[in-house]
């Protein structure tokens, strides 16, 4: 009777065991790639369209330098009423005369010598614009890197939930195994509690796995701007550099973060010569034309002007000279922020490398404890055929094999997120880069439109507002 009951109780473990290869084995159904989730992240992202304003404010920046060198004129209108006294020194004498003039003039005023200090201020513009479009690269790396990582983490999670569910069945098999064993006498009541005991923490681990994944499939809604499907677990990883020496040189090539910092220090050392050439003498040019009407006498007047004027400040307590040290000084940080950002940059680099490298030994040795622990769950289960081994250890060996593919699943997960880490420290991880199926943005279109200042009534402006306007549609 003992005997047959154990052969049950093995059938019944054994049938459990194939439904944990069956739902280990991977189940195919159409789904999303990570390429369609890196193109939905860089569609969907307000940090990038953020970003994007940020860079356009810069180009009308050098809108706003180029105009300083452009004529200004003034409509101006001028009503007053004189008073003329007929004593002299008398403050407010009994009024002899008044009048009322009217004045209606047209201004302009035109620089037409600084000594090259406003043509310095529109370069150092131009070099905040090219500094600008890398810190958008910059964003946009750590737009997609977080979209990678959300990816991921949604594979894992729910493959942990799938294993956790399935260890939670294989317990319960296993403490219903102890009780059908206790009943016939064949172990003690420890046993059972053992098994209640495992349960419980299955249970519990079940729960926390189930919290993991919303919150996993939380962070990719809000990384990539919608909910995720149907996502393929197995992706094809980029290619990896063959030193850590190879992926310094691309990145201190690449990188956006350096190329940030090094159009920064250009822009600060136009600055130093704008505020160096503001010491110079200016020359403007100046001419007017109106209208003036006497309002009481009837009496109606033209008048026109032209000047030039030549302005050389021989002092300012010191501020000039400030300003030019403070230039200097604003360089000098710039400079060593480069130097900072060329370290930062060659220690992520080898991190990623690091980490790439390891992640890639762990999965290797994940797969080995996979293979033994299948190799081990085999040889048990055969030799409990021949009542060498209990149900528990058949169990248990089925255990150990479902830790060893947690332990492989997570070192995937590992392994993935390190490659495009790896990509982000090289500054490679970038939609034009991965050719990403969307629409590149190109910063220069708006560039070419806004950075002549174009006046509001040409063609070039009426292109520029058609494209805020579509940009405001998006």
């Amino acid at each position: 009777m003992t005997w047959l009951l154990g052969q049950r109780v093995l059938k019944r473990s054994f049938l459990a065991a194939g439904v944990a290869l069956a739902v280990l084995a991977p189940i195919r159904l159409s789904a999303e790639s990570l390429a369609a989730t890196l193109a939905d992240a860089y569609r969907n992202s307000g940090l990038i369209e953020q970003n994007r304003a940020v860079l356009r404010a810069a180009d009308e920046d050098v809108a706003s330098a180029v105009s300083t060198l452009r004529p200004v004129v003034d409509f101006i209108i001028n009503a007053q009423r004189i008073y003329t006294g007929n004593e002299p020194g008398n403050a407010i004498p009994s009024v002899s005369s008044n009048r009322a003039p009217l004045t209606a003039q047209l201004q302009a005023t035109w620089l037409l010598f600084d000594s090259g200090a406003r043509s310095f201020g529109i370069q150092a513009s131009k070099e905040t614009v090219l500094a600008t479009r890398q810190a958008l690269l910059s964003i946009e790396q750590a737009v997609l890197l977080r979209a990678v990582t959300a990816y991921f983490n949604v594979l894992l999670t729910a493959e942990n939930v799938s294993l956790r569910n399935n260890n939670l069945r294989l317990l319960n098999e296993e403490l219903r195994a102890a009780q059908d064993r206790f009943e016939v006498g064949e172990v003690t009541r420890t046993d059972v509690a053992l098994a209640e005991s495992r349960v419980a923490a299955a249970r519990a681990d079940l729960a926390g796995a189930r919290g993991d994944q919303v919150n996993a499939r939380a962070e990719f809604a809000n990384a990539v701007g919608r909910e995720p499907g149907n996502l393929i677990g197995q992706q094809r990883l980029p290619g990896a550099p063959a030193s850590i020496d190879a992926a310094i040189q691309v990145a201190m090539r690449d990188h956006p973060d350096i190329r940030q910092a090094q159009h920064q220090v250009a822009s600060l050392e136009l600055r130093i010569l704008q505020a160096q050439r503001n010491l110079g003498p200016t020359v403007d040019a100046t001419a007017s034309v109106g209208v003036t009407d006497e309002l009481d006498s009837g009496a109606f007047r033209e008048d026109a002007s032209i000047g030039f004027t030549f302005r050389k400040r021989l002092y300012q307590g010191g501020g000039l000279n400030s300003a030019i040290r403070s230039a200097r000084a604003n360089r000098d940080a710039a400079r060593g922020n480069l130097l900072q950002v060329q370290r930062n940059v060659i220690q992520d680099v080898n991190q990623a490398f690091i980490r790439f490298q390891v992640a890639g030994a762990s999965l290797l040795a994940s797969r080995e404890r996979v293979r033994a622990a299948q190799v081990a769950f085999d040889g048990i289960r055969e030799e409990a055929t021949l009542g060498a081994r209990t149900t528990l250890d058949v169990l248990s060996a089925e255990q150990e094999l479902l830790n060893a593919r947690t332990a492989e699943i997570s070192d995937g997960a590992e392994q993935s997120i390190a490659a495009f880490e790896l990509l982000e420290a090289q500054g490679l991880l970038t939609a034009e880069k991965l050719r990403l199926q969307v629409q590149i943005y190109d910063p220069t279109v708006y560039y070419n439109l806004a950075k002549d200042a174009p006046a509001s009534v040409s063609k070039q402006s009426k292109e520029l507002d058609r494209v805020l306007k579509a940009l405001g549609k998006r």
